[in-house]
């Protein structure tokens, strides 16, 4: 390892949380980069990164395998010289019934030798508060946002004390929004307070990203946090008080020329509406169906024939489908066995494309995102300004870069994929 070494390093639990976070730490000022999987210790990908991100694809698989994940890519962020740690999860708190975030952040606790831990997944930029303890989503509680119909983690309580509690081993407590509009000094006597009750990890209140910088400020000395991408917002500040973080523009980006294509897997309602957009908007647009994909028909050479006709045109190739659609296909084969078909299929396309000169890809879906880096080959990303809350475009490394903007299912207005399309056309110079 070499250099200073890096100020944050980021556990994220899925592609798309990891380049949510990355994003908001460029925001913030940081250089960032962000690890497809672990890197190698002497990737000079992240020689000169003030913040680190290592993107795992842990959120839904076995709890015991996700700590082991997570434990390595501690391990690979200490030896990086990182001072603070972030486990990062989505802000609609996707997990199971047992699992992934309350075992992670226990076992990344221990291995810190951290006694109390936050956990603030607020991202008011998307409509995602904590109040009392309860996650809203927009103006509605989690359970009634259509979190409650996803796929693999259907969130079906809204009261986050709750919902850590039945994963956690240690005891679950609350930070109060009164508490948190005091300032950070009382934000730190409560987790104090807290942790001299016994509680070891804690909701923290948090309608806003003003909230969000106080509760960075509180936790200044914290070895570890976790939370939503949010979180981070309020991190930055406690090394740039001491003169520590460069004054270059940490978003600038170099201008990947090529094709274009936009890539959705995700079942969530903001999807559903962005491709809606598309197709009334009369761009062409292959969908995927998944019963022929499990009837073994050969879905994804159709797809990539539909992308051979279309050559003048930026093509959408999706598989989303309404919820009502959804269930039905996961009755019929299985929720799992779906997501899988899905994500291979769409991976499949991504390389094929690529070797037909495709550089450019908007990729909608967190898992779908995951499936496509990996069919891809792609290792590490330079992340730069924002696209949408949330979305940064990014640029990967290697020796044939690729220009792809990563969004998580529920991210983006109606016209994200007019906007990504435009941001990675453009690029920074």
């Amino acid at each position: 390892m070499t250099g200073r070494g890096a100020f944050i390093g980021c556990i994220a639990d899925d592609f798309t949380g990891a380049t949510d976070i990355a994003s908001t730490l460029v925001r913030a000022g940081m250089k960032t980069v962000q690890s497809i999987g672990i890197p190698e210790a002497d990737d000079p990908m992240i020689a000169n990164a003030e913040a680190i991100v290592v993107a795992l694809k842990s959120r839904t698989i076995a709890a015991g395998d996700a700590v082991a994940q997570s434990l390595a890519a501690l391990d690979f962020l200490r030896g990086a010289g990182c001072r603070q740690i972030v486990f990062k999860y989505c802000s609609t708190f996707d997990s199971t019934e047992h699992g992934n975030i309350g075992p992670v952040a226990e076992a990344l606790a221990k291995a810190l030798g951290q006694e109390v831990t936050i956990a603030a997944p607020s991202f008011p930029a998307n409509g995602r508060t904590v109040y009392n303890g309860h996650l809203f989503v927009g103006h509605a509680l989690l359970n009634e946002s259509g979190m409650q119909n996803h796929p693999l983690t259907p969130m079906k309580d809204a009261n986050l004390v709750r919902v850590l509690q039945a994963q956690s081993k240690g005891t679950v407590g609350l930070i109060d929004l009164p508490t948190v509009l005091k300032g950070a000094e009382h934000v730190r006597a409560a987790i104090e307070k807290a942790q001299a009750e016994g509680a070891t990890l804690l909701i923290v209140d948090t309608i806003s990203e003003a909230d969000l910088k106080v509760i960075g400020q509180a936790c200044h000395d914290h070895i570890l946090i976790t939370g939503g991408s949010g979180i981070a917002l309020g991190l930055p500040d406690n090394f740039r008080t001491n003169n520590e973080l460069s004054d270059a523009d940490a978003a600038v980006l170099p201008v990947v020329a090529g094709k274009d294509v936009v890539l959705a897997g995700s079942g969530s309602l903001r999807t559903n509406l962005q491709v809606t957009r598309w197709i009334e908007a009369e761009r062409p647009a292959y969908r995927i169906d998944v019963m022929k994909l499990a009837a073994g028909e050969p879905v994804v050479e159709e797809a990539i024939s539909f992308f051979d006709a279309h050559t003048d045109q930026t093509v959408l190739i999706y598989a989303t489908s309404p919820a009502d659609e959804l269930r039905q296909v996961q009755a019929a084969i299985g929720a799992q066995k779906a997501g899988e078909m899905v994500e291979h299929a769409l991976g499949l396309t991504a390389r094929s494309l690529r070797d037909r000169g495709v550089r450019r890809f908007v990729v909608a879906g967190g898992e779908t995102s995951g499936a496509v880096v990996q069919s891809l080959g792609v290792k590490g990303l330079r992340i730069g300004a924002s696209i949408a809350p949330g979305v940064p475009a990014t640029v990967s490394t290697g020796r044939v870069p690729l220009a792809l903007a990563l969004k998580s299912g529920n991210f983006g207005e109606a016209d994200f994929f007019e906007k990504a399309l435009l941001a990675l056309a453009g690029g920074q110079s």
